[in-house]
């Protein structure tokens, strides 16, 4: 009967320890409600509609603020501005009373 927890006499190799992960970049964490604005102009905007469409930037000033209203796969959210409603990344939108 073999012990548990003791090294075995095998000539296994051992494997090395897993590499940590390579830092990223933090992306800021919204959910539904929270208060952002926008860091700055965005070179185009899309719709956030079932069928979005892309709509030209001025739609949105650049320091404007919105409310997100739906959380979106790969880091997309939908905020609602006083002129639509439209996708924007995280990266590209700060939360209220934040520095800028």
């Amino acid at each position: 009967m073999a012990s548990v927890g003791l090294p075995s006499d095998s000539n296994e190799p051992t494997l090395p320890e897993p590499a940590e992960p390579a830092p990223t970049p933090a992306t800021p964490v919204f959910e539904l409600g929270d208060r952002v604005v926008l860091a700055g102009q965005l070179t185009f905007l899309k719709s956030a509609d079932p069928m979005p469409m892309l709509r030209p930037p001025d739609l949105v000033d650049g320091g404007e603020q919105g409310q997100v209203v739906e959380v979106r796969a790969m880091g997309q959210l939908a905020v609602r501005f006083r002129r639509g409603t439209f996708l924007i990344a995280a990266r590209d939108l700060r939360p209220i009373g934040a520095d800028l």
